[in-house]
């Protein structure tokens, strides 16, 4: 295989100019986040928002050239569209995530609805999805992702349609926990992506369309194009409820999810120990801040039990989430054990709300999946109660 590197790949672009400027596409710096591992090519063309539609044959040329490469197996070539205080980004307007013969799928910007009232009044929906859940944490490495896939089963299994969203662009977990693998397929008219599914869940993630070994070495614009995307540019169909996976912490994915969609509610997932509740309490106010409900808090790893002998053992500490809740006078939703057949189904693809739904651990997904489940009903009846009301005379 001839070697590919960054260096060639920039050769064959600065070759490229677009109709409307004599400069090629690297001097003028519309390329950005170059990737390369093993033959897998993945950049950005950087544009103006007012401008994204009329760049997409410059992409597609910019694709064909590098696809054309010695030693190039892929190519990932992605529009963004960059927002600036001159030039806010227009709801609406299209962007990239196109992947033809090269990558996979060719996906059109959708158009958005506002919401009835409230504080969500200037937010895009998200065409037949009834209620968006996010599940949160403040810092990585306390389960979130395993804990946000058993409560999309959990819905599953009471009977409700749902999605599952994986927001983490810099680590997707989602594919490999639902045991999904290759790219989704595109709609015949090409403007939408198909959800992959599994167990019944339509799942959506940047991990269906990158190799799993490669790094997602993106800037925050870059980010905030990707999820509008995974969010706006899939055919959901009808959903009860979507189950959106963030990433830890409080940054631009966290930030573009709260402003710009209307959340329904979210919940924050932590483990008991002091140096993890002290990154609850930032998401609890970061979700605030913004006017997004918190439905509460969900405390995981919270205790083990020997499977041999049936002691209990509080390995990070125990009570914590509990008690942080209370003094950020939010709920306390439950405690999940840490037990090993939950990691072993979570990496097998089998997530244990579905493999073993009898098992006490897969009850304590649904019990408290059912409490958020009464939750995003209550919110969803006050929001349509708190929507202007029009009289006729």
């Amino acid at each position: 295989m001839a070697d590919v590197n960054e260096q060639a790949i920039i050769k064959v672009l600065s070759a490229i100019r677009g109709p409307d400027d004599p400069r090629d596409v690297v001097t003028r710096a519309l390329i950005q986040g170059l990737q390369v591992h093993n033959g897998h090519v993945a950049f950005t063309l950087d544009v103006d928002p007012e401008r994204a539609v009329h760049f997409e044959p410059l992409r597609k040329q910019c694709e064909d050239a590098v696809f054309e490469m010695p030693g190039v197996l892929s190519v990932t070539a992605v529009l963004t569209a960059h927002q600036t205080a001159e030039t806010p980004q227009k709801s609406g307007a299209k962007g990239g995530m196109e992947q033809g013969a090269k990558g996979g799928m060719d996906a059109g910007g959708a158009p958005g609805q506002n919401n009835g009232g409230g504080g969500q009044s200037q937010k895009k929906t998200v065409p037949g999805v009834r209620a968006i859940l996010a599940v949160a944490s403040g810092k990585g490495g306390v389960g979130k992702s395993t804990t946000a896939v058993n409560l999309a089963m959990a819905f599953a299994r009471s009977g409700m349609r749902v999605g599952l969203m994986d927001a983490d662009i810099y680590g997707p977990s989602v594919p490999k926990m639902m045991g999904l693998k290759g790219r989704p397929d595109a709609t015949p008219d090409g403007q939408k992506v198909i959800p992959k599914e599994a167990y019944g869940v339509k799942c959506m993630s940047i991990g269906f369309l990158v190799p799993e070994d490669t790094p997602m070495i993106w800037r925050g614009p870059m980010v905030i194009s990707a999820i509008q995307q995974l969010l706006y540019e899939v055919m959901w169909g009808e959903l009860d409820i979507l189950v959106v996976d963030l990433p830890p912490g409080t940054g631009d994915a966290q930030l573009t999810m709260a402003q710009h969609v209307p959340i329904t509610g979210a919940v924050v997932i932590s483990t008991p120990q002091d140096v993890a509740l002290l990154d609850v309490r930032k998401g609890l106010n970061m979700f605030r801040k913004v006017d997004v409900p918190v439905f509460g808090v969900v405390e995981n790893m919270s205790y083990f039990l020997c499977p041999s002998c049936g002691h209990r053992a509080e390995i990070f500490g125990h009570g914590g989430a509990r008690q942080t809740a209370q003094e950020m006078e939010t709920d306390f939703l439950g405690e999940i054990p840490l037990h090993l057949s939950i990691r072993e189904h979570a990496d097998a693809g089998t997530p244990i709300v579905m493999s073993e739904p009898d098992s006490d651990h897969a009850k304590v997904y649904r019990e408290i999946a059912g409490r958020l489940a009464e939750k995003i009903e209550r919110a969803l009846l006050e929001d349509a109660v708190s929507a202007p009301r029009i009289v006729i005379e």
